[in-house]
């Protein structure tokens, strides 16, 4: 008997037919609710679901997982979140051969819809039943799909979307590891609310980067993908969102910001602890939520070829998406980043998007303070079992205070001061982001209890630009010895500047060697001049190292890598 309550709602089979492509073969409960099981009806807004299930190019491999969103039925407010298990297995070795088998594969995906973002915990149970789905050798036998539906709302009905279960399977060591500082670059091109392009094959990968980038968002997973599948904005959002924002030290707010915040009108599933500053909300009656939500703003994991249409949809604003098709990423002008997850390269067309992008000194302390202990820390952090530095929850940790100190910096009474730590241009894009006003547009008051200014704030120092540097560098080696991107990612932070230092035995290091001399002097005697400031001493930076850059057989996007921003133009 269907459980309309359960987090599960459906259990789908979906085949590949030599005539008809992709196809839903069965469904439990049925899709459509007249129709039966193996009917292979759809509802029209989920008609992407079968080429979602079974990705694109899924034949080129055993296995693979997919993670997909699909757009809530009428009458329903809240995204479905879907679980996909694909495998092949030779047609000779089936016990039972339909007639409509004429491959020499057959190539079939298992699926769980569910009402609750618990991509990695949903992925272990499907994974199990899917190989003995598949050790039948007779797709005939649903019995063990229809159990698999009932032990799933048992099992999880009553979970909560808190503690590790949400984030299993989802490690932000390996993406520090993968794209080191340019996981901050990432972060913050969500938080613009940019059109993002995740790309690489198969599918596993791509969803698994994708997630785990989200997951560095506070409350992201939990509550803030609700509304990322909607493929059409909501004209009640837009009006809920106007009015003059509240700031620190304000006495009173218009009425329609107070109403809007009113703890009764929160979804009953989510219920803050007090004091806890809420930087991704959730979605309320009011139409209300996080960074990627509402107003058109898309998180797909997953996006199939029959969807491309929606990159160029004038009614989204904005997404971060995953595909595996060739076709998505040579269409470069529908995307704002393309972020090559295999390379690690994060691909940027828009000059004045890179400019908003670059990373502070304060960023770079920031991202070499996370690298040094995910590398440092690499053999030894879980080995008792009780590791926290640098590890996942540790990382997510990091990234929240640096969100919730941009988000009191924001308020305080000197911030213009304080932003500048993160970037005067990419704050100043960040405050006409929809999530900033929806945010800016409710009371939180534990804000005023989180020190305000960047985690990694301070006086410049020779170490800063020998920092610099060494970014500079390492960026160097990766576009001339792509290798070495594999290299680095398993070396510890102090086996990195040893090999970063042997460079000086080249041409080029001598190079280096004497461009770092230079600005090393120029930084200690407009210190000694200026006291506290030495952006002379990173003007005079600029023109040693210019000369040394002109050198270098690179493109002409990465000669501007030596300005005071660490841009990532050497993406292109």
């Amino acid at each position: 008997m269907e459980d309309l309550g359960g987090p599960v709602l459906h259990i789908v089979v979906v085949g590949f037919h030599h005539k008809k492509g992709c196809q839903v073969e069965f469904s439990y409960p049925p899709l459509l609710p007249d129709e039966s099981h193996d009917s292979g009806g759809i509802p029209e807004p989920w008609k992407y679901l079968p080429f979602l299930a079974l990705p694109d190019g899924a034949h080129n491999y055993q296995e693979d997982t997919v993670y997909f969103h699909l757009p809530p039925l009428i009458g329903e407010t809240k995204s479905v979140y879907g679980v996909s298990c694909y495998r092949q297995i030779d047609a000779k070795a089936l016990k039972v051969r339909q007639a409509d088998v004429t491959r020499e594969t057959v190539q079939k995906s298992v699926c769980v819809l569910s009402r609750v973002p618990l991509y990695g915990l949903l992925q272990a149970k499907l994974q199990l039943i899917t190989h003995a789905y598949f050790e039948e050798k007779d797709f005939s036998q649903i019995d063990i799909l229809k159990e698999l539906y009932e032990h799933m709302n048992g099992s999880l009905r009553g979970s909560t979307l808190e503690g590790a279960q949400v984030y299993l399977g989802l490690s932000p060591r390996d993406l520090i590891l993968q794209f080191r500082h340019k996981v901050l670059i990432l972060f913050k091109l969500i938080l613009l609310e940019k059109k993002v392009l995740f790309y690489i094959s198969p599918v596993n990968r791509l969803v698994g980067a994708l997630m785990t980038v989200l997951s560095l968002f506070p409350g992201m997973i939990e509550h803030g993908l609700a509304d990322s599948s909607h493929y059409r904005p909501k004209s009640s959002v837009r009006r809920r969102v106007t009015g003059r924002p509240w700031t620190r030290g304000s006495s009173r707010r218009p009425e329609e910001h107070h109403r809007a915040s009113r703890g009764a009108e929160l979804p009953e599933t989510f219920d803050p602890a007090p004091g806890v500053p809420i930087t991704v909300q959730p979605q309320s009656a009011g139409g209300q939520g996080g960074v990627v939500q509402g107003l058109g703003y898309l998180c797909l994991p997953y996006m199939a070829l029959q969807q491309h249409h929606l990159l160029s949809d004038v009614t989204v604003r904005g997404f971060v998406a995953g595909a595996t098709n060739i076709l998505f990423r040579q269409q470069r002008h529908l995307s704002d980043a393309i972020v090559d997850v295999e390379e690690a390269r994060i691909q940027i067309q828009d000059p004045e998007l890179r400019r908003l992008l670059a990373l502070t000194t304060a960023d770079l302390r920031f991202a070499d303070y996370l690298l040094k202990h995910v590398t440092e820390n690499r053999e030894d952090v879980f080995l008792d079992g009780t590791g926290w530095e640098g590890g996942d929850e540790w990382i997510r940790a990091q990234f929240t205070l640096y969100l919730h100190t941009l988000l009191s910096s924001a308020l305080h009474q000197d911030s213009e001061r304080l932003l500048a730590d993160y970037g005067a241009p990419f704050t100043a894009a960040w405050k006409i982001t929809h999530n900033y006003r929806v945010w800016q547009s409710n009371r939180h008051h534990a804000m005023t209890e989180i020190t305000a200014g960047h985690p990694f704030q301070g006086q410049y120092s020779v170490a800063d630009v020998k920092l610099r540097l060494s970014h500079c560098t390492n960026q160097i080696i990766f576009r001339l010895f792509p290798v070495a991107r594999t290299l680095f990612g398993h070396m510890s932070q102090g086996a990195q500047h040893s090999m970063a230092s042997s460079m000086q035995n080249s041409e080029r290091g001598k190079k280096i060697g004497n461009a770092m001399m230079t600005t090393s002097r120029n930084v200690v005697q407009t210190g000694k001049a200026v006291g506290q400031s030495v952006g002379g001493a990173l003007t005079s930076a600029k023109s040693a190292m210019s000369s040394w850059f002109s050198t270098l057989a690179q493109p002409a996007a990465l000669a501007t890598s030596a300005t005071p921003e660490a841009s990532p133009q050497e993406e292109q």
